[in-house]
């Protein structure tokens, strides 16, 4: 798999755990644990974009 090719499924994967964080936020009595993992998730997709990216 080339860097490009590994940069966009990250993208894809980033962007599927921010609709995940928005829904789960917008649910009545989601559990903050979920979206705290889901949103720790994320982040480290976004870091692994960035540093490839570079």
């Amino acid at each position: 798999m080339s860097v490009i090719a590994h940069l966009e499924e990250l993208k894809k994967k980033h962007q599927t755990l921010s609709d995940q964080v928005e829904t789960a936020q917008r649910s009545p009595g989601v559990d903050q644990i979920e979206v705290a993992t889901l949103k720790k998730q994320k982040l480290k997709l976004k870091e692994e974009i960035t540093r490839l990216s570079s």
